[in-house]
């Protein structure tokens, strides 16, 4: 839901809210203000009634309200003493409507010439379900109102007002450190999106300034470290070509596979820092059908030297749209993984469907941690030829292009990719 809208939700609902308590305190405060009224209306012809009684000897004949609005019933003086004037709501039957309306009575009682008399009086009053729906279809018609004003607000007067900070969102979208783009300010009277863009322009500069800093920085610091490795390699080879004892050989040859080993950790934390960083543009719709066949023949030998089988079954074919380069290395690390981690006689079984690769291994041992099997350099046996940076950079692969990948142990470990 967008800012407006939820706002607007907000808004209206407290709103209703509102309305709804200040229905409720307007209607008793106007049923009393109506009650007043009445009650003073019917208080003036009580006295009107009295005067004319004190002239017209007739009136207090009158003992049905008949056409008149009052009656007249002569009473004790013992019960005429301790009499006070009730206001009372009833209902009375209306010739004119054919059906019982309220009323509002006033009783009371006098005296004229010694003698005590009971008044009745009566006044038509507003029904209150009449009074009740008329509040209401008000109110409803006001809250509709309400509404339409403010849906007009927001699709012109507020989406202008809030335009800069839409543009600030949007710029945010389409940023990217791999390819930064001049920062536009925006132009706008409102202090607090001025301040807003001033922050994110200085946010979004410094970050441009640290990646390229640091991309710089690693690319340097590769590139430097594989010349003083390729020469230091270079010069064992050249000592081990001299006559030199079995133990100082030995020796020779550790170094020189650990310098091998730094110079491919040194090639996988290139590769995963640019994996991570997005340095991989170019994407086309890639073959893994392809592929997988190719890295197979590549690995033929490495597998029958370990007396691993390599084996395919393709039920479909796997296309997915990304780097061409980066879809290579993703098979790689994992056929790879699969075999040397495996043991002498062992099996790699792939299985391809339309929209999932399974990589299958019988593997060296039991089953792996999946909640660290993709951290870096984590290793479930102490292997030293692996750099443990190989499903790291899978994992990172398989993030960056939104495509699932599971392991699971069945007797055999598994390694599914869902595109």
């Amino acid at each position: 839901m967008k800012l407006l809208n939820y706002t607007s939700t907000w808004f209206l609902l407290v709103l209703f809210l509102i309305l709804l308590v200040w229905a409720g305190s307007f209607y008793f405060i106007m049923l009393d203000e109506i009650y007043d009224s009445m009650d003073d209306g019917l208080d003036n012809q009580k006295s009107l009634i009295i005067q004319k009684a004190a002239l017209d000897s007739g009136i207090l004949q009158r003992a049905q309200f008949d056409e008149g609005n009052y009656l007249v019933n002569k009473i004790p003086l013992q019960h005429a003493i301790n009499y006070t004037d009730v206001y009372k709501d009833t209902l009375m039957y209306m010739q004119n409507e054919e059906d019982f309306e309220p009323v509002r009575m006033l009783i009371t009682a006098f005296e004229i010439k010694g003698l005590t008399y009971e008044m009745r009086v009566i006044t038509s009053m507003v029904e209150e379900d009449d009074l009740i729906e008329d509040l209401l279809y008000s109110l409803l018609f006001l809250f509709l109102g309400l509404t339409a004003t403010l849906l007009i607000l927001n699709n012109f007067l507020l989406k202008k007002i809030w335009q800069p900070f839409y543009q600030v969102l949007e710029r945010l979208q389409r940023f990217r450190l791999d390819d930064p783009q001049p920062i536009l300010s925006i132009s706008s009277p409102i202090e607090e999106f001025r301040l807003l863009d001033s922050s994110v322009n200085k946010l979004l500069s410094s970050n441009i300034q640290a990646y390229g800093d640091q991309k710089q920085f690693i690319e340097n610091a590769s590139h430097e470290l594989q010349t003083p490795l390729a020469i230091s390699i270079n010069k064992l080879e050249i000592l081990a070509a001299h006559p030199l004892e079995e133990e100082s050989l030995l020796l020779i040859g550790s170094v020189m596979d650990n310098l091998e080993r730094l110079i491919r950790l040194n090639k996988s934390l290139l590769l995963l820092t640019r994996i991570n960083n997005q340095q991989y543009h170019t994407e086309a719709e890639v073959d893994f059908n392809s592929i997988i066949r190719k890295v197979m023949d590549d690995f033929k030998e490495q597998a029958l030297f370990k007396q691993i089988t390599l084996s395919l079954e393709e039920h479909g074919q796997c296309h997915q749209n990304l780097n061409p380069e980066l879809a290579q290395i993703l098979i790689v690390n994992l056929i790879k993984n699969s075999i040397v981690h495996n043991h002498s006689g062992g099996f790699v079984k792939i299985v391809i469907q339309e929209n999932s690769i399974d990589i299958e291994n019988s593997g060296k041992s039991g089953p792996i941690d999946s909640s660290k099997i993709f951290e870096r350099f984590y290793k479930n046996d102490a292997s030293g030829n692996s750099t443990g940076l190989g499903l790291s950079i899978v994992k990172a692969i398989t993030d960056l292009y939104g495509i699932n990948i599971y392991y699971s142990f069945e007797g055999k470990h598994i390694f599914r990719i869902e595109m």
